[in-house]
């Protein structure tokens, strides 16, 4: 049996949630192992500091000052945070938000999360937030990374295999009503609560991104969520006007999409323009 692409260390307490977790990610691509905190998690972390590519976390299920020390220490490893959608940050700002309910998005978000930690530290000459300088650990897991995986960019490798296109039909509906529920998320606090919105829209983007997903199928997400807000409104009496206004929403999806089609391009070819960026999301459509 070949070696596990990635190591992936669960700190999830609640079981349910960690068995929900090992089916998602059950491929011959990621190894799950689980650190459930009966001794010194900061210990067990040390001793699978080598052997760790990415962690799991579940929010507010540890104390702010054991993520503090975890930053002092520079344990730091890419990481994807389940629980609801607040705008806050659990461990460090390349961390990726995916609500439980949503876990049929978690394969791309452990994509996501290994690339924005990685585009994070070259922007900060591999530094994060709570690091003080660039370590030859973070450098060696960094390049362990790149290695494992075979990133020419930080947002060029994807993997076929989970390509919207190409999942089973049962598959790519699970996939929509999961997609759904993301792009509720951002619909419902968009307009108050910026910082829960932006969480939503990144979880979304992300797995757009990674999932190949056609650019007609966002903008029918978003008509049929407004077609079904419009309709209930309507039932209840209530203007419906503002409808309009959500727009921008797409609008923020689209200009993030157009952002990580331009970070795809691998790095021997020239730089693409806004256009360019925009022609490769109409080839997706």
């Amino acid at each position: 049996m070949s070696e596990a692409a990635l190591t992936i260390a669960s700190l999830l307490q609640t079981p349910a949630l960690q068995s929900a977790c090992g089916l998602w990610l059950k491929s011959r691509r990621v190894a799950l192992v689980s650190l459930d905190g009966k001794g010194d998690l900061l210990d067990q972390l040390r001793a699978h500091r080598d052997g760790v590519d990415a962690v799991l976390l579940e929010q507010d299920a540890w104390p702010a000052d054991l993520y503090q020390q975890l930053r002092e220490e520079d344990l730091l490893f890419p990481a994807v945070v389940i629980g609801e959608v607040t705008g806050k940050i659990e461990y460090h700002d390349a961390e990726v938000h995916l609500p439980a309910d949503q876990l049929e998005q978690l394969p791309y978000s452990l994509d996501a999360a290994i690339a924005r930690f990685l585009r994070r530290g070259q922007a900060r000459g591999e530094g994060l937030v709570g690091s003080s300088s660039e370590t030859e650990e973070r450098w060696k897991l960094a390049n362990r990374l790149k290695d494992r995986l075979g990133y020419l960019g930080v947002y060029y490798k994807r993997d076929p295999e989970r390509f919207f296109r190409n999942l089973a039909e049962a598959e790519r509906e699970d996939l929509l009503r999961s997609l759904s529920r993301t792009y509720r998320d951002l619909l419902v606090s968009y307009f108050r609560d910026p910082a829960a919105a932006n969480q939503a829209l990144e979880s979304f983007v992300n797995t757009a991104f990674f999932a190949d997903l056609p650019i007609t199928t966002t903008v029918e997400i978003h008509m049929n969520l407004i077609d079904g807000f419009w309709k209930q409104l309507k039932l209840e009496g209530h203007k419906i006007e503002f409808l309009q206004d959500y727009r921008l929403a797409l609008l923020d999806v689209m200009a993030h999409l157009c952002e990580m089609y331009r970070r795809s391009v691998p790095p021997d070819r020239p730089m693409a323009t806004p256009q360019d960026s925009f022609s490769l999301l109409q080839e997706h459509a």
